[in-house]
């Protein structure tokens, strides 16, 4: 059993390219890593991106000299970056210590707001929701720990009332229904993780979200939040906030092979939805949650994500598409479709519809009756897969496009 626990410190297998894992030298090539739900490697270019905000953008955010100006831009284009992943505004984004904070400060708010709604009923003479009762959490019983011991911290010291809705035996989801039937009318959060980190069952969230709406509508004050914790579904599914309903959805970067440190989503922080900080200080991340920002692993996490490159011009809210069509435009003022594709060894795509071939090297007039912008549709391509694309073949086109991406930028 010793000898198990000592080759732990040497996992290496053929899931990792070795671009990925060179910096890995003791790695054994006989182990195999599949527990990708627990943590992920870090991409190269995030590595660079940490290093090199290190190295260059070691000031202070909140300072005026370069180095405190540059760390600064990262953090405000990391910002941007998490922001499209998740369908929101770089506004809607508090960057955190990780998952843990991003999920304590949800359930820390949610009762402070209670308590502070409660407050001005009373000062107000009117009747609250439930304003003589403690305030109400919803949630799971397959909920990660950051959601359910501050839960039970929470009701242990008799500041909140907690149901805990249990999954189905049979399909292992929150049912909907159990969740509107556990609704008081002092209940101010529903919790519900998307998808589940040991089972990786995909929650309902739409479905509960659009009910406790319908709710809220039907209530006089005390509106009930809802909150998500997204992390081990953002880099696994499209995440996006505005579809799901959420008020709130929790970012944690190093499930998807970014840095550890995380993220939360709020629709309109302190406007639309309430924030309430637990920590004091400086200022920073709009005063929601106070301390230097930790430049570098921002720098990481907002890399990971988009890489400041990739736009899918196939995501549109509301719309289902065909499982095999990607379209998707590469960023940047040498990187047009048509410029890509002819400097590409081994793809062979298109722009667009092969009966269009004739419109030349302009824009799919398509794309722009979607709505997406000229600059934008000019660098897209369509990818699309049949029965005979292998996984090796999906490899083998991203890694011809990194290529020639990196050659026709070095071309500048």
């Amino acid at each position: 059993m010793a000898k198990q626990y000592e080759d732990l410190g040497s996992l290496k297998g053929p899931a990792f390219t070795d671009h990925t894992f060179q910096h890995y030298s003791e790695m054994n090539l006989d182990r195999i890593y599949m527990d990708y739900n627990a943590t992920t490697p870090l991409e190269p270019e995030v590595i660079q991106a940490i290093s090199d905000a290190l190295q260059d953008a070691w000031g202070n955010p909140s300072s005026s000299y370069i180095a405190g100006a540059k760390a600064k831009a990262i953090i405000n284009q990391s910002r941007e970056n998490v922001a499209r992943m998740v369908g929101g505004k770089a506004e809607d984004i508090i960057f955190t210590s990780g998952g843990t904070e991003a999920n304590n400060l949800v359930l820390h708010t949610a009762v402070e707001h209670f308590r502070r709604s409660c407050r001005a009923a009373e000062e107000g003479g009117g009747q609250q929701n439930g304003s003589s009762d403690l305030p109400h959490i919803i949630t799971s019983n397959v909920e990660h720990d950051s959601v359910k011991l501050v839960a039970e911290h929470l009701q242990k010291e008799g500041k909140a009332d907690v149901t805990y809705v249990p999954v189905s035996k049979v399909t292992a989801r929150v049912e909907v229904e159990d969740i509107l039937a556990a609704v008081r009318s002092n209940t101010c959060l529903v919790s519900i993780m998307l998808a589940n980190n040991e089972t990786g069952v995909i929650m309902p969230l739409p479905e509960i979200c659009q009910r406790i709406k319908r709710l809220n509508r039907q209530r006089e004050r005390l509106q009930i939040l809802l909150h998500t914790d997204a992390a081990q579904a953002v880099g696994k599914i499209p995440v996006h906030a505005c579809e799901l309903g959420v008020d709130y959805l929790t970012i944690v970067g190093h499930k998807f092979y970014a840095p550890r440190i995380g993220a939360l989503y709020v629709n309109g922080p302190g406007t639309r939805t309430p924030v309430y900080p637990m920590l004091f200080g400086g200022g920073q991340e709009r005063n929601f949650r106070p301390g230097t920002e930790n430049t570098p692993m921002i720098a990481g996490l907002g890399k990971a994500i988009f890489k400041d490159k990739i736009h899918f011009n196939s995501h549109f809210p509301g719309s289902d598409v065909l499982p095999n069509t990607c379209n998707v435009s590469i960023l940047g003022p040498t990187l047009q479709g048509w410029r890509v594709l002819s400097s590409c060894r081994r793809l062979l795509a298109s722009v667009g519809a092969a009966c269009h071939s004739d419109s030349g090297n302009r824009p799919s007039h398509i794309l722009l009756s979607c709505g997406v912008p000229s600059e934008r549709a000019a660098n897209a391509l369509r990818l699309s897969v049949g029965r005979g694309t292998t996984k090796a073949d999906v490899d083998a086109v991203v890694e011809d496009l990194r290529e020639t991406v990196q050659l026709l930028e070095d071309m500048l």
